[in-house]
């Protein structure tokens, strides 16, 4: 099979490397889609070193074969793949934070990934895909968890105004998720046009210019009226230290941006403010409603609204091209996807169940009882609790 790999950088090599075969709790998923993401675009760029294992980790697929002794899946499903493979045994993986697990290794970076035709992921990372979610968007599944998981972390009421530092990917799914969880405001900033109408179709009410200083973003919303800053941009920005300036006293500012190098901030106004500010790493298990599974609801009831961020398709013999469209946002581009065929139909008929509402799941803590979320069943917190279970139907 084919698969891709960034061996230095600039440079993509397309190997002919052998099918990988599933173990007894695996399963083999043949990649239909997998986006081009700011991390995958860190090492083509040099800005980190590349790993030595095949990049992607934004996949939509189906399952092409299971393990002797996986019951979760079967063949024919489409599904989305949450790429995080932990031990699932320390206190942070029973408690339903796997995220932050010692032993945690993500696909496409320390383990092979969705640049390929198919990529072999433990059992339990699989969600089935509403019937109204393509492989396409199934694959948005990923970056969409992650602005969910920021957002609850922001723990958003329905009378907050919220900012949104950045509008690529992650931003733009950022607005969607708070305009979801009831901000009653979403202003957001964005450095090109087609990133500001992405922005506002996503629920964006207002979108200024990305340049705008902390000063000039304070007078446009209202002196000490956003409740909640959700910073996006990372790299080398000032962007925290916007964050903290633009958010009201006692506000609540959450990053999400890698950033390359350590930013400076006003450690006096975080202190004098009584500014939360708190780090957001990729999506948890611990709510009733896991992120990826309320990602998954938030598509499978609008799937129409989050195809503006999907702007270009390639297949996996047209990477190169693909990575430099998504490295050049004068192209227009927001959401590059990787198809080996382009998400061709699946020949296998739907097993699948109507998608979720919209309103609910947003709060409720692990423990709640929401008989609704595939992987949060025997989900109280005591040892031998299972936060793995069965996957979304």
């Amino acid at each position: 099979m084919l698969a891709a790999f960034c061996t230095q950088p600039g440079s993509l090599d397309l190997r002919d490397v052998p099918m990988p075969q599933p173990g007894v709790d695996e399963v083999l998923v043949k990649v239909r889609n997998c986006g081009i993401c700011g991390s995958d675009l860190h090492f083509y760029q040099g800005a980190a070193p590349p790993p030595h294992v095949c990049l992607g980790h934004e996949i939509g697929g189906e399952v092409a074969a299971v393990g002797t002794d996986v019951t979760r899946v079967r063949c024919g499903d489409a599904v989305a793949v949450e790429p995080l493979v932990v031990c699932r045994g320390c206190d942070y993986c029973r408690a339903g934070n796997y995220q932050l697990c010692a032993q945690l290794r993500i696909l496409g970076f320390s383990r092979n990934g969705g640049f390929a035709e198919y990529v072999v992921v433990p059992d339990y990372t699989l969600y089935r895909l509403p019937p109204t979610v393509d492989c396409t968007l199934g694959a948005l599944a990923e970056p969409l968890a992650v602005g969910v998981h920021a957002v609850r972390l922001a723990n958003i009421e329905a009378t907050d105004h919220v900012l949104v530092l950045g509008a690529g990917t992650i931003g733009l799914l950022a607005i969607a998720s708070a305009k979801a969880a009831g901000a009653t405001e979403v202003w957001a900033t964005a450095r090109h046009s087609h990133q500001a109408a992405a922005a506002h179709a996503l629920g964006a009410t207002r979108v200024f210019p990305a340049g705008d200083s902390a000063e000039a973003l304070r007078a446009s919303t209202g002196r000490d009226v956003v409740d909640v800053v959700i910073e996006t941009v990372g790299g080398r920005a000032d962007t925290i230290d916007a964050a903290i300036q633009c958010v009201r006293p006692g506000g609540r500012v959450v990053v999400l941006g890698v950033f390359s190098t350590k930013p400076m901030i006003d450690a006096l106004a975080l202190m004098a403010k009584e500014v939360r500010l708190v780090g957001s790493m990729t999506y948890s298990r611990s709510y009733a409603r896991t992120d990826f599974a309320m990602a998954l609801q938030l598509l499978g009831a609008q799937p129409d609204h989050f195809r503006h961020v999907i702007t270009h398709r390639v297949g996996l013999h047209d990477i190169a091209r693909g990575f430099a469209l998504a490295g050049n946002k004068t192209s227009g581009s927001i959401k590059v996807m990787v198809g080996p065929e382009l998400c061709s139909p699946s020949p296998y008929p739907s097993r699948r169940k109507p998608a979720l509402s919209l309103a609910e799941g947003w709060r409720g803590r692990r423990g709640a009882g929401d008989e609704g979320d595939s992987a949060a069943r025997s989900s109280q917190h005591p040892a031998g609790a299972d936060v793995f279970g069965a996957p979304e139907e």
